[in-house]
């Protein structure tokens, strides 16, 4: 039952900070014009920490480098890298769903359920295959601008489910044409149902599925609690993704502002981080005032849902995760518990 394709303000003192700035000598020629798509709604942090990273690649580059960001208006992450490809987007945010599309290396980080007992093991392994994975994405014609995550997806559901039988009573929500999940769940007993994220609160309202999972922050975003107003507290999968730009598109930059450009992006991916795990606790505090129960999970029932989720590994490793990259997720945790104290 692995999740698969499935996410302020600019202080004075930042203000300040990009007005002194270093800035790159302008490039001959007219200014090079970045078109990023994400599936982040407009007006969301996420939006507006992009915006401020395109100002200010604007004003280090003197003008030449101007970013656009299209929020939540060019389809599916599948459908982004399909603009890409096409040059009708030159950059995207995406999660690890939409970085899949190019290269599934990346499932080595969202597709083993609870390999990841913390955020910290997972920022260990994923700063060390790091390296390989934007090698593999650069050979594929995208750049890799920052990495990040969204902290853990949770279950949500219509009714209290906290077993893992319970949930083989419910209907489960799948991203549509996610073949290998809805296949996986289909040989553990439950009852997986294909849908779109557009249609999913829908799904919920009619009774179509009774189970969504997703991080707390989509599921406030999109009212799932509305409906779906228990979730369980597992630590299930963490949401990874990064921000792409076309290797076409960033050689074309000088070094002078590539480097520029690079730096910006770190800086904003640092506050997409420090974002996305802030407002997931936000978002299930906002949804309990709305109603919202979670369901803590004891640890013999999180012993239950270990046991299925290692039952998983088999049919997930060489399928739905490369063997080599699979073993190498598994070997740096175990690298990760085995240099700390017990």
């Amino acid at each position: 039952m692995t999740v698969r394709r499935a996410v302020r303000i600019l202080p004075v003192a930042a203000l300040l900070a990009l007005s002194l700035s270093p800035r790159v000598a302008p490039a001959q020629g007219a200014p090079v014009r970045i078109r990023l798509g994400t599936l982040a709604p407009q007006g969301t942090s996420y939006h507006r920490i992009l915006q401020e990273m395109g100002e200010r690649w604007r004003t280090v580059t003197n003008g030449q480098v101007q970013l656009t960001v299209y929020a939540g208006t060019m389809g599916s992450e599948a459908e982004l890298v399909r603009r890409m490809r096409l040059g009708q987007l030159q950059a995207a945010a995406l999660t690890g769903v939409g970085i899949a599309e190019i290269d599934g290396a990346v499932s080595a980080l969202q597709e083993i359920p609870m390999l990841f007992h913390s955020l910290d093991e997972f920022e260990y392994a994923r700063t060390r295959l790091e390296p390989v994975l934007a090698q593999r994405l650069a050979e594929r014609g995208f750049v890799v601008l920052f990495w990040v995550d969204a902290g853990w997806v949770r279950f949500f559901t219509r009714r209290p489910a906290l077993h893992p039988d319970d949930f083989r009573h419910l209907k489960i929500f799948v991203t549509a044409g996610d073949n290998d999940q809805f296949d996986l769940m289909r040989s553990a007993g439950f009852s997986p149902v294909f849908l779109e994220w557009s249609d999913a609160l829908t799904g919920l309202q009619t009774g179509m599925i009774d189970a969504v999972p997703t991080i707390p922050y989509f599921a406030l975003s999109m009212q799932f609690q509305t409906v779906a107003t228990h979730m369980l507290e597992l630590n299930w999968l963490p949401l990874v993704g990064a921000t792409l730009i076309t290797k076409r598109t960033w050689d074309g930059l000088s070094a002078e502002a590539q480097a520029a450009l690079r730096a910006a992006a770190v800086d904003a991916g640092r506050r997409f981080q420090a974002r996305g795990r802030a407002e997931s606790d936000e978002a299930v505090a906002a949804m309990q005032r709305r109603g919202l129960t979670v369901e803590p999970v004891p640890p013999a029932v999180d012993a239950e849902w270990r046991t299925l989720s290692e039952s998983f590994w088999p049919r997930i490793r060489g399928r739905m995760v490369p063997a080599d990259m699979f073993d190498e997720a598994v070997r740096i945790v175990a690298e990760y518990r085995s240099s700390r104290p017990r």
